[in-house]
């Protein structure tokens, strides 16, 4: 969801296919186009992110609008870049040309996020495919897993999974990319575990990530860097995330977990381009127990993470002062915004985080009106939250809206 030149909100539906124009007024809704070979699962597949082309809407534009999707290829699941044509006078879209094809994607951890930067280069994001645990636990994590010169080559983008990309807008790889172990590429950053989200602050580009059971973080992504995953969670700092790598297991019981496998001291890894996240939610001691009564067999709920859905950006002397150059981050687990004010010039975050609007949703996605006077959040279909009551619920109170609130 974001914020058009035309203001209007423009909105991706990952399981309704299609890509809205919506009224934030009257809340109108009128469908530009419905994409019939998106392939969706019960959560992390299907029409995913959305950006606007910079001169959008601009005298002479072509207008184009730019979004990516999962698909299969016979048994193979894929993802890709596309790039339609607005008509403005029909209000639809057309003339769908792919410009970025057969990327990783998964039944877990697509991330997706598109977003434009200030230099007028498309950035997007792609999760590590949820490998090392659940029904993915013996799949190998490839977050660390950078291209060589002849996948390139060949078009195979398969070691592009948990990094952020950086691409012309016709697709093709930028003349300053970053040069990661030898060879220039689409990738901008990687060793990441589920970027959802980005926002530019200036040209700071700041996105949020989901860890595993602790250490969600908020990054700032700078070219060519490693972001640790999966040696590290949050801070290198050995408390309670170690890596286990369960593709390496000879003992694979029907239930519950391997016990042939060693885990990884975080500090036990050593990269010279890794760069720590700026904010962690949360760290949490090595001896702290992951069960809880509390959430029974929803442990994860009560797991010390908020599931970042996403990050915006709420600006200097806008009308909501408390919220002045800050951070937005939504959170899926918690129901609730989460503020991180930032230091003057918005390259780092500084001060304690505060929380707004809690309810008994899923908030997936934050934007702010250009006057600052309005936040829409656009709420999941479905799925688990804790509760205003302290308990484990899935009944949502707003599910799949876009709710409003309004600075008085």
């Amino acid at each position: 969801m974001l914020w058009g030149p035309d203001n209007f909100l423009w909105v991706t539906e990952r399981q309704g296919k299609s890509i809205d124009r919506i009224n934030p007024e009257t809340g109108e809704k009128h469908t530009l186009i419905t994409l019939d070979n998106v392939f969706i699962g019960p959560q992390h597949e299907g029409l995913l992110g959305l950006a606007l082309a910079p001169d959008f809407l601009k005298p002479n534009s072509k207008n184009y609008v730019y979004a990516a999707y999962t698909y299969k290829d016979g048994e193979k699941e894929l993802a890709k870049i596309v790039r339609f044509e607005y008509d403005e006078q029909a209000q639809k879209l057309g003339k769908e040309t792919a410009i970025l094809d057969r990327l990783p994607a998964s039944n877990d951890h697509n991330a997706g996020r598109l977003i434009f930067g200030p230099d007028e280069k498309l950035y997007y994001t792609i999760g590590d495919m949820g490998h090392n645990q659940g029904k993915n636990l013996y799949k190998e994590n490839e977050a660390q897993r950078t291209p060589t010169k002849a996948e390139i080559a060949k078009g195979d983008f398969s070691a592009y999974v948990g990094s952020s990309l950086r691409l012309n807008a016709d697709g093709s790889i930028p003349a300053d990319n970053p040069v990661i172990n030898g060879v220039k590429s689409h990738l901008f950053t990687y060793g990441h575990r589920n970027p959802q989200g980005l926002v530019f602050v200036g040209n700071t580009l700041y996105s949020s990530e989901q860890g595993p059971s602790s250490d969600d973080e908020v990054n700032i992504l700078k070219a060519g860097k490693n972001y640790g995953w999966p040696h590290v969670a949050g801070y290198q700092d050995n408390q309670a995330y170690e890596y286990v790598n369960y593709s390496t297991s000879k003992v694979r019981p029907k239930e519950g977990m391997p016990t042939d496998v060693k885990g990884e001291k975080e500090t036990d890894w050593h990269h010279k381009d890794f760069e720590a996240p700026v904010k962690s939610f949360y760290t949490v001691s090595k001896n702290y127990s992951f069960s809880d009564a509390t959430c029974g067999e929803m442990a994860y709920i009560c797991w010390p993470t908020i599931a970042p859905g996403s990050v915006t950006y709420y600006p200097k002397e806008g009308s909501l002062k408390t919220w002045d150059n800050s951070l937005v981050v939504t959170s899926l687990k918690n129901g609730q915004l989460y503020v991180l004010p930032l230091n003057a010039d918005g390259t780092n975050i500084r001060g304690d985080v505060k929380t707004y609007f809690h309810s008994n949703n899923r908030y997936r996605k934050a934007v702010i009106n250009p006057d600052t006077k309005k936040i829409y959040v656009a709420t999941d279909v479905a799925g688990n939250v804790m509760g205003l009551d302290g308990k484990v619920t899935d009944q949502l109170a707003n599910p799949g809206s876009i709710l409003v609130f309004e600075v008085k």
